[in-house]
């Protein structure tokens, strides 16, 4: 199917995870995608997994001058965006009492202030009718031990989706919220999670998820590809929760 068809997507984050799955699928539905992310290889690698319609910018969302440097590629090489993806974030589990500074900004840097300058530095480049798709979190709005400053910096991302529609809806510009539950990714690694822990750690999340199981990241895509997409066309402003119902219970 051609549901994106000669769109431009740029998706921070998008060397892994949710981003990867979300880049694969547009490229399938005939976008051009444009990844980013702080590692070569794994950009390189994930281009290369995308495919022809595929082009890699390595560089940290943290960094105001990456996004600009962003801008200029996609001016240069595309001459407009018509889809933004703010996927790239950052979590570390950590108790209140026992947060450092350094990783409280490290996560506000990646998860709020890349986000916030990230649209900003795009925003001129996005075509009238686009799409901005804010990857937040159900923690934004769920309580879960040890996940304070890593709530905080993805609720940050709600109010900022709320103004945005507001601001861009003259041009049609489109901005949603996609919320992940527990997802399936390489981030249970670096959470800590061993290889000998993670049927336990499995099994423990499907017990409090009502669908029983956690999230692949082609379901986050799928959901991605919908406020992408003209399905969405009347939507804005939405949080849309893809967590099999764990902000339920």
């Amino acid at each position: 199917m051609d549901i994106l068809k000669n769109k431009v997507a740029l998706i921070t984050g998008g060397a892994s995870g949710i981003g990867l799955a979300s880049a694969k699928l547009f490229a399938e539905e005939g976008a051009h995608v444009i990844v980013t992310g702080r590692r070569a290889e794994a950009v390189k690698a994930a281009v290369a997994e995308i495919g022809p319609r595929a082009f890699g910018v390595v560089g940290d969302v943290a960094d105001i001058a990456h996004h600009e440097a962003v801008a200029q590629v996609v001016r240069e090489r595309f001459g407009g965006l018509d889809i933004y993806m703010a996927n790239a974030g950052a979590n570390t589990i950590t108790p209140s009492p026992q947060v450092s500074e350094a990783e409280y900004d490290a996560q506000f840097a990646i998860n709020t202030r890349g986000v916030f300058f990230g649209v900003q530095k795009v925003e001129p480049l996005l075509r009238d009718g686009g799409a901005i798709i804010l990857t937040s979190s159900i923690a934004s709005g769920k309580a879960l031990d040890g996940h304070a400053a890593y709530a905080g910096s993805k609720a940050a991302l709600e109010a900022f989706a709320r103004v945005w529609a507001l601001e861009l809806k003259a041009r049609g510009i489109r901005v949603n919220l996609l919320s992940p539950g527990p997802t399936d990714t390489a981030i249970l690694e670096k959470l800590g999670v061993a290889p000998d822990q993670r049927d336990a750690f499995e099994a423990g999340m499907a017990a409090r998820i009502p669908l029983g199981r956690m999230a692949r990241p082609e379901e986050l895509a799928q959901a991605a590809l919908f406020l992408a997409s003209g399905a969405s066309s009347f939507i804005t402003g939405v949080n849309l929760k893809v967590d099999g119902g764990m902000t339920l219970v």
